[in-house]
């Protein structure tokens, strides 16, 4: 278990590694051909060192990689810049958002698939301005009204990865109560609801409710998220929340016991047809 940095800089490593092998280079006939000296190269691919984003495109091309999807998850996890060598939207956040959590965005905006438990609230990627300005304000006492401004702004700008091409996929367990707590009042929750079932008839999205009714589960320890990558299943991560930090579990025994889990409620969860006539009831009754 480790936080943001640590991981990227290690799955980095790996990939890059990997990358260097399939070239059929030595670590040292690498580093011959960017000019450096072998120990930077095995820093690099053993995570021990952190690498700028332009090293990793001497890499890139060093190892003659042209997969643009592979080389831009691969410049995001070095920390700014994409194969173009532009920065990211989020970048222009860096003086408001934490560490943990543009982490979290730079991952969310290369996966390929995004499958998470929800037991409180909406998922981000699915709340209106409305709700994710009540969920923000009541877990950040006192916030300046500016401050609130942007991390409404930021949540919002961060949905743009459902309408990319291709969009990211995403499938969402929510359990019941993400329904039925009132967030922003009344008028706020109904409005999030005919959201959830607008985001329901979604391709890209998959949407299915755990009611009270299914008892205990396996997630009631705390919901979790699990990021894909198209490119590479060895960058595929697990992210838990927490007050004041995000975990990362890399290991795939954690991946495969996450994995497991997510499928489990997917199975004791309503279907997404069914799911989205009991969001549609839920938002009539509201």
């Amino acid at each position: 278990m480790q936080h943001g940095p640590a991981v990227r800089r290690r799955k980095l490593g790996a990939e890059l590694r990997a990358l260097r092998t399939s070239a059929g280079l030595t670590s040292g006939e690498a580093a011959r051909l960017v000019g450096w000296h072998q120990s930077k190269v095995s820093r690099i691919e053993t995570g021990t060192s952190g690498v700028k984003p332009a090293d990793v495109r001497l890499l890139l091309d060093a190892y003659a990689v042209t997969d643009t999807q592979l080389r831009d998850l691969l410049m995001v996890l070095a920390g700014s810049e994409d194969s173009g060598g532009r920065t990211h939207w989020w970048h222009a956040y860096r003086g408001v958002l934490p560490p943990t959590y543009r982490d979290f965005i730079s991952l969310e905006s290369q996966a390929g698939a995004m499958r998470t438990l929800e037991t409180t609230v909406v998922p981000g990627l699915l709340q209106t301005p409305e709700y994710a300005r009540a969920v923000t304000k009541a877990a950040v006492e006192g916030l300046p009204e500016d401050r609130l401004d942007t991390l409404v702004e930021v949540r919002l700008a961060r949905q743009d990865v459902l309408r990319a091409d291709p969009p990211l996929e995403l499938s969402a367990v929510l359990d019941e109560a993400v329904l039925r707590r009132k967030v922003g009042g009344p008028g706020v929750m109904a409005r999030q609801l005919e959201r959830l079932v607008e985001a329901a008839r979604l391709p890209q999205v998959r949407l299915q409710v755990l009611p009270f009714a299914a008892g205990a589960h396996i997630g009631v320890t705390g919901p979790f998220v699990i990021f894909s990558f198209s490119s590479t299943s060895d960058l595929d991560v697990v992210v838990l929340d927490h007050l004041t930090s995000s975990l990362y579990l890399e290991r795939k025994e954690d991946l495969q016991a996450y994995t497991e889990a997510f499928n489990a409620l997917q199975i004791h969860a309503l279907s997404p047809e069914d799911s989205l006539d009991f969001i549609a009831g839920t938002a009539a009754g509201a």
